[in-house]
This record gives structure tokens, sequence and C-alpha cells, in this order.
């Protein structure tokens, strides 16, 4: 029997967990639940049928497994919980800060419902999540490093966007070089925020906007400006439409560590991310996941989990023994 999934919101993260659906053979579309008028949203599954958000409660019985792609700001903190009343649910929440808050939210739904929710699940949070505990358990002598890009923001392309004479933003973050290559030459540099990433801002502004003041107020605009090196660039639309269309993203986790008796010997772990599609790549990890989420449930386990707390096994779609073939 396939997987039942359902979806709930059509952005590109929606979109994206739709495609991944269908590179899984295990797996079905049921549903995608929106906010907006269902036939105003067209889906590429022709045997999956679009409803409206609050007629999900009703299909309960039809979805093994809810994937909520909505943002971490506000829709996520209260409806992950909600729909953990009445599904299992997996969703990409990515406030590190409030990760242990959402914890707390969607375990207690879901322990009281029955059902079991996965959190935070991506590539950071998610596979970084990992391979920072697994670098640290494994090297617990020394330090961590995480660098992101070149990629898009979408939350700092948004917060451009909503800047008075600005219609349309992308903004790149992108890795310092050196201090990527003294991470990776093992000289274990202590590095502020300013030291490790970029930022590269192409903007489209509206006809006779101040071009100075807009550039001002990005380059001050605190978490997301203030403590980086800014670089703004003006454009015209047709060039972004041309030349930044894409959302790539990636990144690097390293741990730089020492083992011996006294610490003669020096390791580095790096693990990257080259990412075409930072949604697509997201959904990927996200789907995996599901899967972990409808055998956890299958074995009577409820309640929230993270990526730390799920077995590799439970994200493959094969048996034990073939994974112990083919890839131990």
């Amino acid at each position: 029997m396939s997987i039942r999934i359902g979806i709930l919101g059509y952005g590109n993260l929606g979109r994206g967990v739709e495609c991944a659906v269908k590179q899984n053979p295990d797996m079905e579309l049921k549903a995608v639940f929106t906010r907006r008028d269902p036939e105003t949203v067209k889906i590429l599954t022709e045997n999956a049928k679009v409803y409206r958000a609050e007629d999900a409660e009703s299909l309960k019985d039809e979805i093994d497994v809810l994937i909520l792609c909505g943002g971490s700001a506000t829709d996520l903190p209260v409806q992950t919980p909600a729909f953990a009343k009445w599904f299992n649910v997996v969703d990409s929440f990515d406030t590190h800060a409030n990760i242990p808050q959402h914890f707390e939210a969607v375990d207690k739904a879901a322990s009281e419902s029955g059902h079991v929710g996965i959190i935070s699940v991506g590539w950071d949070p998610g596979m970084f999540s990992l391979n920072r505990l697994y670098a640290t358990a494994i090297l617990p002598e020394g330090s961590n490093y995480t660098f992101w890009g070149k990629g898009v923001s979408q939350g700092h392309s948004d917060a451009i966007r909503r800047i008075q004479g600005v219609k349309d933003a992308r903004q790149y973050t992108i890795p310092v070089d050196s201090a990527l290559e003294a991470v990776r030459n093992g000289e274990s540099p202590e590095l502020t925020t300013r030291q490790k990433h970029t930022r590269e801002c192409f903007v489209v502004a509206e006809e006779g906007a101040d071009l100075a003041a807009i550039e001002q107020e990005i380059k001050t605009m605190k978490n997301y400006f203030d403590e980086y090196d800014t670089t703004v660039h003006f454009i015209s639309q047709e060039e972004l439409d041309r030349d930044h269309k894409g959302l790539p993203h990636g990144g690097f986790v390293f741990r730089s560590g020492k083992t011996g008796w006294e610490q003669e010997h020096s390791h580095i772990i790096e693990y990257s991310l080259k990412l075409d599609s930072n949604p697509e790549f997201t959904s990927s990890v996200i789907v995996a996941y599901a899967r972990a989420a409808y055998k956890m449930s299958k074995e009577g386990q409820k309640g929230c989990r993270t990526v730390f707390d799920v077995a590799p096994a439970y994200l493959s779609a094969e048996s034990p023994a073939d994974l112990r073939k083919k890839y131990l």
C-alpha cells in the first residue's frame, strides 16, 4: 500500500513536495490544502484534488502523513500543533532559537492525539544539524563551523522588498573565502559574523525612488544586514528576471578536532551541499522524513521528534536486509 501524502500550502515548497512524492514509488499524493480558492490552484498530479485548508479534518482518514509547507514566522507555530490533532505531520520550521518552544507545542498535541510529528526537517535545520551532532560526538575536542551559500535567502529578499521604493529584490548570502579556507586548513580560527559571510543584494527600484536611502536602509537593517559587509546593486526588472530567477543555495559544515593523549593529531570533517533549487531539495528531505513518520506511527509511536530522534533506516523505502547489503 502506498503512503498517502497530503500537502498544506502550495508555494515553492509545496510544489517541491509534489515533485518529490512523484519520485518515491511507495507514496502517492492524495490532497493539497490551500488558503486560496481551490479553483485557482492548479497542481501537477492528475489523481489528487485541491481542498480548502479548513476542510482538512474531513480527510483525516484518507491521509497517512500531512506535510506542512507554510512559513516559520507565523504559519507553522500555529499550524503544526493544530494539524497534529488529526494527522501525522512533518514541517520545516527553521527559526533555530524557537525550536524548543515549537517542539513542546507539537509534542503536546501529537501525544494527546496519538500521532507522530517530525519538526524542523530540511537541510539546516536538518541535514546540517545531523552532521554537527555526529561530528561533535566523534571529535569532542574541537570547534564547529557552519557556512551558508552562495545562495538566495528568501527571507532576506522579502525584507528588502518591504522597503519603501523597492519593487523587487534578491539577496545572496556568500561565505568569505579566506574564512572558509582557514577552517578547511585546520587553523581553527575564531570568526565573527562579519568575517564568515557577506551579503549581496540585487534591487529593482520604483521609478523616482531615492536609491541612496534604499541602500542605507538595507545596510543598517538590524538582524538582517547590519552585522555584515553588504553590497547593493540596482538593476532593471528584466535583468532580475533573466539573471536571478532561480533559488540556488547550499553551504558547508565543518568540525575541526584533535585526538591523541596530548591532542597531537588534527582532523577535519567536512559536509557540503550545492543546491540548484533550495525548496526542491528541502522538499526531498521532508518527504523522506514523511516516510519515517509513517513507519513510526505504524509502530505505535506518538509525540514530537526531530531529525536527531529518527534512525536512518526509517527514511528509506528499502528493507533492512537490502540496506545492510547495499550501503553498509
